[in-house]
């Protein structure tokens, strides 16, 4: 792939036919893509775990009026005790990736510690755990038809419920999925 081909700040739509379990149905934002590979966040697949499991655990006191309810996601199957945060730009933490003019992703705890005093970004999800692919993998998936691709949209991220996004984010595309053949093939 080119440069201008890379998928950061897109969403990745599983097609109706993944068969590998970690994925089926998913939603993955991906925040980073290159020549090496890519990585991303799967947004929809919330855990029984709540913030405020997290910020226990980590023993980081909590400000009132936080939102300490708010489900953490199953990011992917790489790392799964390792934190990922997608938040709205502001603030400076310790390990932060621009992934757009408005979206980041940060990997230090500090964040989590800003978020358990209310000082956090105002928006975010909070996921343990990754998806990662080597170099050309996804591009091959893609071409294998497993994956469809959208220019990620901050309402499918932030705003849909979590049981919507995987049909949300397909209706960026104009498709129901429900309409797809579970078999595909190239002409």
């Amino acid at each position: 792939m080119s440069t201008g081909d890379f998928l950061t700040n897109q969403l990745l739509i599983a097609m109706p036919a993944m068969a590998d379990s970690n994925f089926a149905q998913t939603v993955t934002f991906i925040w980073e893509h290159n020549a090496e590979g890519a990585l991303g966040i799967v947004i929809n697949r919330p855990l029984q775990m709540r913030l405020q499991d997290v910020f226990e655990q980590l023993q980081m006191p909590t400000t009132p009026g936080i939102n300490a309810e708010q489900p953490v996601l199953q990011g992917g199957p790489v790392q799964t005790d390792r934190g990922f945060v997608i938040h709205r730009g502001g603030g400076d933490w310790e390990y932060t990736r621009q992934v757009s003019p408005t979206l980041h992703v940060t990997t230090s705890p500090d964040i989590l510690g800003a978020m358990a005093r209310g000082s956090g970004p105002d928006t975010a999800l909070v996921a343990l755990g990754y998806a990662g692919w080597g170099a050309g993998q996804l591009e091959d998936e893609i071409f294998q038809n497993a994956w469809l691709t959208v220019p990620c949209d901050e309402r499918i991220l932030f705003a849909t419920p979590y049981e919507r996004r995987w049909q949300a984010a397909a209706g960026l595309l104009g498709v129901d999925l429900a309409t797809i053949s579970l078999h595909a093939g190239h002409a």
